[in-house]
């Protein structure tokens, strides 16, 4: 669903009156809901992506000066999985500001497992692991700009 669609979609909302919408289609879900009748709140829910968004890869420097996180030991890159952003936005590692960390280097973390979330436009989406394993790296730090593809987690599947 394009952009211009959901921006019409908010719209035809606002004007109705409705207090909640929902609409769902094969790869995206969406959920408009109005306050008090006058200003519209969405939430797009999470949402599965191909398998083709984790690759066995070494992962592309980050354009940050800064390491986000350091384990103590080196790293050999070629066994890992790399887990790449999926869109354009914020890199959040926390839900909200006073809530704790989603995940943490040494961290266990199954398929589904929520990762990060990722503003974009406004819209918080949830990133989930599409393997098991365990937290190698976090490339990113919080709060950061990142670019479709870019690297944000390396996870060893053993």
């Amino acid at each position: 669903m394009k952009i211009k669609e959901i921006q019409n979609l908010i719209k035809f909302v606002a004007k109705s009156g409705a207090s909640e919408v929902k609409l769902e289609m094969e790869d995206v879900k969406i959920t408009i809901k109005t306050n008090d009748g006058s200003t519209p709140v969405v939430v797009q829910e999470p949402v599965i992506l191909p398998q083709q968004n984790v690759i066995h890869s070494q992962p592309l420097p980050t354009p940050n000066t800064e390491p986000a996180i350091t384990p103590p030991e080196p790293i050999e890159d070629s066994n890992y999985i790399t887990i790449k952003s999926p869109i354009i936005g914020t890199f959040y590692r926390k839900p909200s500001p006073d809530k704790p960390n989603f995940v943490e280097v040494g961290d266990s973390i199954t398929q589904g497992s929520v990762l990060c979330v990722i503003e974009a436009m406004k819209l918080f989406n949830d990133i989930e692991s599409e393997v098991s394993g365990k937290i190698i790296k976090i490339l990113v730090d919080d709060s950061s700009p990142v670019e479709f593809d870019q690297p944000l987690f390396l996870v060893d599947p053993s």
